[in-house]
């Protein structure tokens, strides 16, 4: 069988989730998979995501690799990838999800923290999320790979720091969680915990191979959330948190948008067939809108 070259970011976290589905692969079909490390804008640049251009900074050097036959495919943090389709690009498999929650680093829980403690975290939704929990907190602007914000904390330059917990625990580094958010406190990022396998769309074959990774259940919860962040026009900027999951059977979507100071927060569930899950996603996403979601989101402190 071809070697297949998979196209990855070169960061310790991307490395190690783009093995995960290397050797996932390679056990399922008997290909054998060829890393291949891609520098990103993202990469590159110290400024904040929303300051360059935020969701497609990590992905868009990956797909002209993609496009020009560098790589057979590529694999993504979901949560990065743009909600629009990518001309002669195909989503051809999302692995089951992992866990795809908040999770709080450093020494103490979130309710234990002194006032005026220093958390970083370089996303507005998770910054509208904190302010709403614990308005008292000084919340701080932070970059860098996870090993780079972990240091902030051990340092003494922050009290704690906010990452994904699924990042965390693909890395090793679950020992400095000192609390794990709930969905129900803390509504992850839509595609939060989930992997993306791209290829070139006019490869049907290859389409064929990687979707034997690929995790119907997750794929339907995914798409439910991601048409939330889609039919909302938000991108990593917008403080939306979304998620859903198969419950008795029925996919039950919860979507939340909420002032960039934590002062306000519209939170609405829907649920219904997995088979409707883009639906269930425009219907919340309407919904959201409906009762003023677009001027909360535009909204500044």
């Amino acid at each position: 069988m071809t070697t297949l070259k998979l196209g990855t970011r070169k960061s310790l976290m991307a490395t190690t989730q783009s093995q995960l589905v290397a050797d996932a692969l390679s056990q399922a079909t008997g290909h054998a998979v060829e890393l291949v490390g891609v520098t990103t804008e993202g990469d590159v640049s110290k400024a904040l995501l929303a300051q360059i251009g935020g969701t497609g900074v990590f992905v868009n050097a990956l797909r002209d690799r993609l496009l020009s036959g560098e790589v057979d495919f590529a694999v993504h943090s979901l949560k990065d990838l743009p909600t629009g389709p990518a001309e002669g690009i195909a989503l051809a498999a999302t692995p089951r999800r992992d866990d795809p929650r908040d999770a709080l680093c450093g020494p103490a829980k979130l309710a234990d923290l002194p006032g005026g403690a220093r958390v970083g975290t370089g996303s507005p939704r998770r910054v509208a999320q904190l302010l709403a929990l614990r308005p008292d907190l000084d919340v701080v602007p932070i970059r860098g790979n996870a090993d780079t914000r972990l240091r902030k904390v051990t340092d003494g330059e922050l009290d704690a720091v906010v990452l994904a917990y699924a990042g965390l625990n693909r890395i090793g580094r679950t020992g400095e969680v000192a609390e794990v958010f709930e969905p129900e406190h803390m509504l992850p990022s839509p595609g939060q915990g989930s992997l993306a396998l791209e290829c070139r769309a006019d490869k049907p074959d290859l389409i064929e191979v990687l979707g034997t990774v690929d995790d119907p259940a997750t794929r339907a919860a995914v798409t439910a959330e991601r048409t939330v962040l889609a039919v909302l026009e938000a991108g990593c900027s917008a403080p939306v948190g979304a998620y859903a999951a198969e419950v008795e059977q029925k996919l039950r979507l919860t979507a939340a948008v909420v002032a960039h100071d934590g002062s306000r927060q519209l939170r609405l569930s829907v649920s219904g067939h997995p088979n409707r899950a883009e639906e269930l996603g425009r219907e919340l996403a309407s919904r959201l809108l409906d009762q003023g979601a677009d001027q909360l989101m535009g909204e500044r402190p």
